[in-house]
Parts: structure tokens; sequence; C-alpha cells
């Protein structure tokens, strides 16, 4: 697993960079601004699994960054690590697609976690997360997402989404519903198209908010 690390703070960069080596992951590139990451995103033979972005950068901010991030490579998976943890920034971050959003003083065990499951499954939102969102389901003061017109998903699409936001991964979801986990990937495809999505966690997201899903069954 390749990492990038998206952060103004030289120590910080080191420091989470050897964390992620310890469980096998390898540094892609290290930028400490937004538009050098921008630029090396260009560069770039091949794009990393995951981007760890910082918000408060000079230059460019993260929050700049993941709007381009979303428009020319939707399919980069990035994780945000901010001391900004609070409702309004979550909420846009993940407006933005972020597969997660984790405070900077997170445990060594939670970002490792997060990591793991992004690159398993897409997304991984924190129990604080899950409240956000939660929250923002039931006000509706904010809708993040809007849900195609006319959009019609089959009995399958249905349950493969259902086990999704469960957070199963493609071979959890294939040995439960008996298929193959290319079929299972071909369902998650047609998704993110029906659902205009760029990814899973913003499948996710506008899955929640629309109850396309049972809620009840859904950690929060």
């Amino acid at each position: 697993m390749k990492i990038a690390i998206a952060d103004d703070e030289a120590l910080f960069r080191k420091g989470i960079a050897r964390l992620f080596e310890d469980f096998g992951a390898t540094l892609a590139f290290e930028a400490a601004n937004g538009q050098e990451l921008l630029d090396q995103l260009e560069a770039a033979e091949e794009l990393p699994d995951i981007l760890l972005l910082d918000l408060n950068m000079p230059n460019m901010n993260g929050i700049d960054a993941a709007k381009t991030i979303q428009q020319l490579y939707p399919e980069l998976k990035f994780i945000v690590l901010s001391t900004y943890y609070t409702k309004v920034f979550i909420v846009n971050m993940i407006d933005l697609g972020a597969a997660a959003y984790l405070a900077k003083n997170a445990s060594p065990e939670e970002m490792e976690e997060a990591i793991k499951e992004v690159a398993e499954k897409g997304f991984y939102y924190s129990q604080k997360v899950m409240e956000v969102i939660r929250e923002n389901i039931l006000t509706k003061s904010k809708p993040t997402f809007k849900t195609p017109f006319g959009v019609n998903l089959s009995e399958r699409e249905k349950e493969v989404l259902q086990l999704i936001c469960e957070e199963m991964t493609t071979q959890e979801i294939a040995s439960q519903l008996f298929i193959s986990p290319r079929t299972v990937d071909g369902h998650r495809n047609n998704l993110l198209q029906k659902l205009d999505c760029r990814n899973t966690a913003g499948m996710v997201i506008i899955a929640l908010q629309e109850q396309l899903v049972d809620i009840k069954r859904i950690r929060f």
C-alpha cells in the first residue's frame, strides 16, 4: 500500500510515515501544502492508494485541494487529518469525498484501523463522525448530496448497498450473498453510476441521507 501525506508540519509528516511503515505501507510522496500536493499528483506515474490530508496549509489549504482532487482524481481515497474536528468541517469534507475524518490527536491504533478500513472498504467513519452524519440526516439542515431524479435500484443492488453501508468488504459481501467478488464490484460500479457518486464514501452518505438503506442496521 502506497500512502501520500500532505501536511505543512515536517515533523508530523515524518512521524506519520514511520507509523504506517510499521504495518507494511510505504510513503508514495509528501507535500507541505495543497499546491505542492497537486503538482506531485500530476507528476506521479500512478496515484497513491491513500492520501492523508491536512486542512490548514499555506499556499493552498486542504479544503481547496480536496475540491480539485474531487474533480481531477475522484478515484483517489483521502483521509482528513485535522485539528478542526467540528461538525461543519466534518460535513463539508465528507461532502467533498473524504473517505475518513480523523482528529490529529487520534491514537496510532485508530489511524492504522482507518487506513486499513479505507483500503479494504472505501471508507471509515468513527462513532463521532457517524453521529454527525446521523444528526445531519435527522435535521436535514444541510443536504450533502442530491439524489438523481428517477433513480431505480434493483433488489440485488439494494442488498449490496446495504452491506456496503454496514462496512462489509467486497469478499464479505460476496460470501453473504453467494456471488463472486467480481459481481459485487460490478454492482458497486452500477450503484456509483446510478447515484451519481465519485467514490464509495459518497455513495454511503447519499444512501444514508436519502434512506435508501435500513438505517436501523447501520452502526451509529
